[in-house]
């Protein structure tokens, strides 16, 4: 069997390539896939690892659009199979490559089954996505047990060539795909996965399993960030960011992908509990508030309504304890008084089997209520067979029901963590970073290519704070001094106190010695201490390397000590790292992590993830630090990190932060080695804002505009803009009367605002300067999945029509389009649109109409 091949003709065509074999299986076989005669979509490859580049060549030849390699014994044995890939994707052209070493996939609707599974997975609508092909034999077992279905079924293998990103952005666009589940073993191309994560995310669940939780971080690190960031809390930090909620095991995975795909989302985090027993209703309590739900706290006039309900020794709180007497009207009534209460985002519904019992009529009470409630409902029938029947009508009701309550009240918390999530995507962010610090960046660059150019890995703690302050974060003023009179002169024209510190190239992490850093107060203590540091550093590292001191003004500790910083994930690249700062900053370990860049409304998310986050705001007499000047520091920050490629580590600890102001007391800045070219340095997992694509234009009356691309702050600016569109220019626009209200609603203009640039490029025409500043054009190139083109649209404010700024707009969108290496642009335009038609004509779109068509397409070959 291993020396065959199947090339699947789909739908229904199948025929097998076998040069040494008449047939297969009984299925008349070819010698070659060139003597097949036909078309051929898809080949499945079963065949020794070392014959599978050249039947990839064969394939490529023959115009097959796609392969799946089952077979094993690449990049997993060793170097010899790592070239063995190498070869394939040298030879496979533009034909897409599944695995090698993967399952293979189905799609139980289309009764497409290339695997070599022994069955076929049942129809529905939940995606499974996994790297390890024996996990996914038994996930298939236990659904053909469970009667789960699944609207696709994939193992993804080695990912090669096909990996995340493609699949979750071919199941978003998949009708009957509702919620997306994955095991995941290793991420693959990063940025790819979170692009179409978080497009995806906005319209279905992706629920995820990644393993390696306990993975140890693998290189050295010199700075208090790289000590304090690990793989694993930079995936939840990525994961965070586009959408995705990770869960622990394979049945947390699939309860939570039933739940999101049954119910409602909760709109909160709050959880009303009915139940006739109180011991599980308490296992549900302490399940839901570890996994960070809350108990919710009801309204007063539903304690009075169930207190004239319910017997008198119920539990006159939240879980609502029924009694063991409860019938089913009973318990109906207490549910409807959970689900009618303000405070609720959701019910969960535990019921025990006891003498007063009624099973089956409690749960067609519920199968009722569920059909009105705008609220999720969860159900946890305890016990055996004998509930078979009640949870049958619970589950054809659309209810999930779980054997154990801890288990219901886990995924009600899950289902509120991805609500969540959503709604930090929908969140419209505040200003990204002032525009002044833009022309700061070029004099930044200069510095770091200096240093590593000269071999330095390290910069000077005076050249760190120069890079912060370039990005418009305050540092206290540090003088290098190189010898006692040099310091005792700094010392002087700082201001007493001060501190010194070692200043030499070959202490790599704190440059504190022992009893060096001291509360000096004049010169004579300047003095001392200078010689104290150079007998410690002459004992520490030898005299030789001494270079001096570096001088600062001992700043009062009235305020917080933070921590900001950036060090590289080897999946994700630059991390952002904010927590608790000083000398105790690895024993105190808090922090959280994000990827850069940072919007102030990410930045504040961040913050609020961490335990120091509380003192911020002013505790026991202490005044509140200026939150918005921190969130504008981060935002900078970020940029800085994103910007600034040549930085693989750099820290602010501690940032001193108080009401009156944010300093940066020590910075320390870490290069890559020279010997890393541009293109082998980290890039980042979200691509940056795109500054090479803005540009200065004149319009045929003198009148200056700016080109940009979009910014998530814009969304104000474009609101504003739809209101200046007349109904034709809307109509030649989205082919329609779409209206003001739905043009300018927020969950649309956030997407569009919030652009993920390597899926699209907006551009728009600003005009104006400071309050006056207006958007009054727009244009985009949406990329179309799966090909190398992109779909672009224009729209120009009426008042700014006829002077030329659609001319300037259509031609800096195929600039983009040729810098982004796409194959071609394509457009659609209404057949009356003479404006846009001769814009098209004059820059080369080819342009066609159906004999019976209004909408033409437009398309121009870069």
């Amino acid at each position: 069997m291993r020396s065959w091949r199947i090339y699947t003709l789909f739908p229904a065509s199948f025929c097998a390539i076998n040069p040494k074999r008449s047939a297969v299986l009984g299925i008349e076989t070819h010698a070659s896939i060139g003597a097949v005669g036909e078309p051929v979509d898809l080949a499945l490859i079963v065949t020794p690892a070392a014959s599978v580049p050249a039947i990839i060549g064969e394939c490529a030849a023959a115009g097959v659009k796609g392969a799946i390699v089952i077979s094993a014994g690449f990049k997993e044995i060793g170097s010899c199979g790592v070239e063995l890939e190498r070869q394939i994707l040298a030879k496979r052209g533009s034909m897409r490559v599944f695995g090698p070493n993967c399952l293979g996939l189905m799609f139980p609707h289309l009764h497409l089954n290339a695997t070599f599974a022994a069955g076929m997975a049942r129809a529905g609508n939940v995606a499974f996505l996994s790297q390890s092909g024996a996990l996914c034999t038994a996930i298939l077992d236990w659904s053909l047990r469970e009667d789960v279905g699944f609207s696709a079924f994939v193992s993804l293998g080695s990912m090669l060539d096909v990996g995340w990103g493609d699949l979750i952005e071919f199941l978003g666009d998949d009708p009957r795909t509702k919620s997306i589940v994955c095991y995941m073993e290793s991420v693959g191309d990063a940025r790819a996965f979170l692009s179409a994560a978080r497009e995806v995310s906005f319209t279905k669940p992706i629920v995820l399993i990644k393993v390696g939780h306990s993975e140890a971080a693998t290189k050295a690190v010199a700075s208090h960030t790289g000590s304090l960031t690990g793989s694993d809390a930079v995936l939840d930090a990525a994961f965070r960011r586009v959408g995705v909620v990770r869960v622990e095991t394979i049945e947390e995975l699939f309860d939570l992908a039933e739940a999101l795909g049954k119910q409602p989302r909760p709109r909160g985090p709050r959880l009303a509990i009915v139940t006739n027993a109180g011991g599980p209703g308490a296992l549900a309590t302490d399940m839901l508030v570890t996994s960070g739900g809350q108990l919710a706290s009801l309204q007063p006039e539903t304690l009075a309504g169930l207190d004239v309900l319910l017997p008198p020794a119920w539990s006159h709180g939240n879980p609502i304890d029924v009694l063991g007497a409860a019938n089913a009207d009973l318990y109906g009534r207490s549910i409807e008084f959970a689900l009618r209460d303000g405070n609720t985002d959701g019910v969960l519904v535990i019921l025990t089997p006891q003498a007063m019992t009624d099973i089956d009529g409690t749960a067609t009470h519920l199968a009722t209520l569920a059909k009105s409630s705008g609220k999720p409902i969860l159900a946890s029938w305890m016990g055996g067979a004998s509930l078979d029947a009640a949870r049958a009508t619970l589950n054809a009701a659309g209810i999930p029901t779980y054997d154990y309550p801890d288990a219901a009240a886990r995924t009600f918390a899950q289902m509120w963590q991805y609500s969540d999530r959503l709604r930090l995507l929908y969140e419209r962010p505040a200003l990204t970073r002032p525009d002044g610090l833009a022309g700061n960046q070029s004099a930044v660059e200069q510095l770091i290519a200096s240093a590593r150019e000269a071999g330095r890995t390290v910069l000077t703690e005076v050249e760190s704070k120069r890079v912060l302050s370039a990005y418009g974060i305050p540092t206290v003023e540090t003088r290098i001094a190189r010898d006692e009179e040099e310091a005792c002169a700094h010392a002087g024209k700082l201001g007493y106190p001060v501190v010194l510190k070692v200043y030499s190239q070959t202490i790599t992490h704190k440059t504190d010695v022992d009893g060096v850093r001291l509360n000096l107060a004049d010169a004579q203590d300047v003095r001392r201490a200078w010689h104290s540091i150079r007998q410690a550093v002459g004992d520490r590292v030898g005299a030789e390397n001494f270079l001096g001191v570096t001088v600062q003004p001992m700043v009062p500790h009235d305020g917080i000590e933070l921590i900001v910083g950036s060090s590289i994930d080897p999946q994700f690249g630059p991390v952002l790292l904010f927590g608790a700062g000083g000398e105790f900053v690895e024993i105190m370990q808090d922090r959280a992590l994000a990827l850069p860049p940072l919007t102030a409304t990410l930045a504040r998310r961040l913050m609020e993830r961490t335990r120091i986050y509380g003192a911020l705001g002013g505790v026991r007499g202490r005044q509140a630090v200026d939150m918005d000047a921190l969130t504008q520091l981060l935002v900078s920050f970020s940029h800085l990190v994103a910007e600034q490629r040549g930085i693989a580590e750099i820290d602010i600890n501690p940032l001193f932060a108080s009401a009156e102001r944010l300093l940066a007391l020590d910075a320390r800045v870490i290069l890559h080695p020279r010997e890393l070219a541009e293109q082998e340095l980290p890039r980042l997992a979200i691509r940056p804002y795109p500054s090479e694509y803005v540009s200065h234009i004149q319009l045929k009356d003198g009148t200056h505009v700016v080109l940009r691309p979009i910014r998530p702050d814009d969304e104000d600016m474009l609101i504003a803009f739809h209101s200046t569109l007349s109904e034709q220019s809307v109509r030649w626009r989205y082919f329609d009367a779409l209206p003001l209200a739905a043009r300018i609603a927020h969950q649309r203009l956030v997407r569009i605002c919030f652009a993920d640039y390597d899926r699209e490029i907006a551009l728009v025409a600003e005009h104006g300067k400071g309050a006056a500043r207006k958007v009054i054009a727009v244009g985009r190139l949406n990329r179309l999945h799966g090909r190398n083109a992109a779909e672009l649209a224009v729209v120009v404010s009426d008042a700014w029509q006829r002077r030329g700024l659609g001319t300037h707009l259509l031609e800096a969108l195929i600039q983009v389009g040729r810098t982004e290496k796409l194959g071609r642009i394509e457009g659609a335009v209404l057949r009356g649109n003479c404006a846009m038609l001769r814009l098209f004509r004059r820059f080369g779109f080819e342009i066609s109409y159906g004999p019976n068509d209004d909408v033409g397409r437009a398309d121009l070959a870069l």
